[in-house]
This record gives C-alpha cells, structure tokens and sequence, in this order.
C-alpha cells in the first residue's frame, strides 16, 4: 500500500484519535530514503497552525489533524480532519498519483469528518474549517454563527 500502512504511520494515527495523548496532527510524505513510499514526515501539538507551517510547497502530502472547537458555551466537539496537500511546486506526475494514491490514504486514515483538499496554506484556516465541520456534523448549537 505505498507505505501508508506503516506501523509508525498507524501509531501516530492512534496518537492522534487519542484523548490521553496530546498529539492533535500527523503528516505524511513522500519519502525517497523510502523507495518514494509513504512515510510519516511529523506529528505535533500546535494544531492547524503548526501543520500548516510543515507542509511543502514543493510535495504532495497527506495530514490527519484532530480539531477541537466550542459547540456551545457548556461543551465542546473533538472531530477529525483529512488534508490532502498539493503544493504549487509539485511534479506533474506526483499531482497525477495522488487521485489514486488518496484512497489507500483514506483506508488507513479511515476515521475523519471532512477531506480538506489544500492548495495553498491559507485553506487550512481553522475557523473556516469549524465551519465546514459544524455543518458536517449536522447540530448546530451555535445558532449558525459558525
């Protein structure tokens, strides 16, 4: 599968989904030390923010982040984010294999509420992300103010 199923890879996931470990995203890239497999690239603690500062303009790359937001002023919503990020200075074939590349990625990162498909790191802007989950996630207790 590309290396997708790696057992760091799926550690990292299990990290993130966790809600005893503080670790909230995960990143996957192309690796040549790898065989250009799949291959975790980084975790972290700081959120879209700190993702969004790992990505390479020059890659096409897989995160999984963990997102947490108010849903009203008594309780909160943990839901999970896939991003798939293409770079403006990736490679005309690498753009080309990540269409079939993505679903093994999504088998793996199976459990996410949305699929962000960045382009620049301005798409990874967390509140217009709580926006788009508040309405995956059907109720909003927030009275549409996103």
């Amino acid at each position: 599968m590309s290396g997708i199923d790696s057992p760091e890879i799926l550690a990292a996931y299990d990290a993130v989904r966790s809600d005893k470990d503080p670790t909230n995203w995960l990143l996957v890239s192309y690796k040549a030390a790898t065989g250009n497999a799949l291959a975790l690239t980084a975790t972290g603690q700081g959120g879209l923010p700190e993702l969004a500062a790992a990505l390479d303009d020059a890659q096409a790359q897989y995160a999984y982040a963990r997102v947490e937001y108010a849903n009203d002023s008594e309780s909160t919503r943990v839901k999970f984010v896939l991003i798939v990020w293409i770079g403006e200075g990736t490679k005309v074939m690498r753009k080309a294999r990540v269409s079939i590349e993505a679903g093994d990625v999504k088998r793996v990162l199976a459990h996410h509420s949305i699929q962000v498909d960045a382009r620049e790191k301005g798409d990874l802007d967390e509140a217009d992300i709580v926006k788009r989950l508040r309405k995956a996630g059907g109720a909003d207790y927030n009275g549409g103010r996103g």
